[in-house]
This record gives C-alpha cells, sequence and structure tokens, in this order.
C-alpha cells in the first residue's frame, strides 16, 4: 500500500462522517456557494508561465513545512507577487489542511482557489465549491475512470473547474481528452517520493497539443524552469519551496523574475 492508497483510505472513511454531520443541502446554503466563480483555468493559461502557488503547512514525507502559518497573510503575499491561481491543502491528517482555510484565501485575495485533496466523491465537489474554491484537484491515479468521468460531470454541474492529475502514462488510460481540459503531471513517486521531473514531461508529449498543462512537485530552480519550458507547460504548481521561505511572496516574486529571464533565453535559443 502506497501513502496515496493510505491516505484515500482515511479520506473516504472520514467523508462518511462528514456527510452525517452536514448535509449537503447544507452546503448548498453557505454563501460562497452562490458567489460566482473565478476563471482557474484562464487564469493558469494566460501568456508566459503561470505558477499557482500553494498554501500547505506539511506534507507527509517531509512533515510541519511551516510552524508560523497565517493562510490570510500568505494569500496575499502571493497575489501581490503575481501568482496566477492559488492552491489550498485542505486534507487535514496528513497536510494539516482545513475547510475553513479555503474559505480564508478566498476573503484574502481575489485569485482563482484550487481545492488541493484526495477528492472520491461529489459530495467533496459541494464542499469545495461551498468554501470557496473555483476548482478542484482530481487525482487520476487514485479514481477508477468511472469515478473521474462523475466527478468531472459534478464539476461542469457546479460550474467548477478542475485539475486532473497523473503520474504515470497509465494514468492517462482512465482520460477521456474530450472531458479534460486542465491535466496536470506530478513528478513525484509515490514510493520512494523521489522526483523525476523529465519522466513527468514524458508524459506530457503523450497527450493533445490543446491541453492545459501543469507541471507538479520538486520545480526549485532554473534548470527545472528550463525543462518546463521547453516542454511547453502552461503552468507549475509551487508549494514546498514558497512555504519554505522566510517570505513566501519574495520567493515567488524571485521565482516569477526567473521565470520571465528564462521565458526571453528559451524563446531565443527556440528561433536560433
Amino acid at each position: 500500500m502506497t501513502i496515496l492508497d493510505e491516505i484515500v483510505d482515511r479520506t473516504t472513511r472520514d467523508l462518511q462522517k462528514r456527510r452525517q454531520s452536514v448535509a449537503e443541502s447544507e452546503l448548498r446554503e453557505q454563501v460562497h456557494f452562490n458567489e460566482p466563480r473565478r476563471p482557474f483555468e484562464t487564469a493558469i493559461a494566460q501568456d508566459g508561465l503561470g505558477v499557482i502557488a500553494e498554501i500547505k503547512r506539511a506534507s507527509p514525507s517531509k512533515g510541519v513545512i511551516r510552524e508560523e502559518f497565517s493562510v490570510t497573510d500568505i494569500a496575499r503575499q502571493y497575489e501581490d507577487a503575481g501568482a496566477a491561481a492559488i492552491s489550498v491543502l485542505t486534507e487535514p491528517n496528513y497536510f494539516q489542511g482545513s475547510l475553513e482555510n479555503l474559505s480564508v484565501a478566498r476573503g484574502a485575495a481575489s485569485l482563482p482557489i484550487l481545492r488541493k485533496d484526495f477528492v472520491v466523491d461529489p459530495y467533496q465537489v459541494v464542499e469545495a465549491r461551498a468554501f470557496g474554491a473555483d476548482a478542484v484537484l482530481l487525482i487520476a491515479t487514485c479514481l477508477e475512470a468511472s469515478q473521474l468521468e462523475e466527478l468531472l460531470h459534478a464539476c461542469r454541474e457546479l460550474s467548477m473547474a478542475h485539475l486532473v492529475e497523473v503520474y504515470s502514462p497509465h494514468d492517462l488510460d482512465k482520460i477521456d481528452f474530450d472531458e479534460v481540459r486542465v491535466l496536470g503531471v506530478n513528478s513525484r513517486d509515490l514510493k520512494t517520493f523521489e522526483v523525476d521531473l523529465q519522466g513527468a514531461i514524458d508524459v506530457f508529449r503523450l497527450v493533445p497539443d490543446s491541453m492545459v498543462r501543469v507541471a507538479e512537485s520538486g520545480i526549485s530552480n532554473e534548470d527545472d524552469i528550463r525543462v518546463v519550458l521547453r516542454a511547453g507547460v502552461d503552468a507549475i504548481l509551487v508549494g514546498e519551496a514558497l512555504m519554505r521561505a522566510a517570505q513566501p511572496g519574495d520567493a515567488l516574486g524571485s521565482l516569477l523574475e526567473t521565470t520571465r529571464d528564462l521565458e526571453t533565453q528559451v524563446g531565443i535559443n527556440e528561433e536560433q
């Protein structure tokens, strides 16, 4: 059993308890549920490499990443620094996240908000909207093809965007490319936690050119950014590298400055 299997099992059990304590009808009555959604897909697909900046306190492999943790402060820093969107971890047991953090982030910044969690049931899509998310992460690796189809349908019905995440070429067999618009490839191995960015790029080569592409995990230096730029990636999701910085917004600003410089260099090299 991988750590992903363990987390999904725990998530499924906890979900049953949440359903009993909060009915879906109650979620639909919350203030955020009836607010217009912010355009996640458009925001990350604009010209230049966009950054989905993540708010994450801990992870299963690294433990607590950031002791001083103000969602409001971090979200505002990310927006001021130029993030395209904000990702908020809501999984409580392994990442120390919460649904409340979604609501706080939405109130603190005007950027599109992604709920990053282990979504296995349409109820969680309703939760995401009720607490202020504009998009949800759907991890194809931990879903059957029929589950993924059901969750995508729930997203469409609720006017929510999606980011479908895969880890290997095998995950692509579950995907209907007529339905999926935004695809993320996570370069972290679920068993060893090692990062293979080139392996992720190889997966992108197997998907239609029309897909909005997001590279996830392990992007922290100029070489990594150069690799994703040359591969035609639209956006990167960055969490730990920002959350470990004294000022996450300053770290994001430096990353974006490096990205813009490299975009120019890569463009010149390709023309030559």
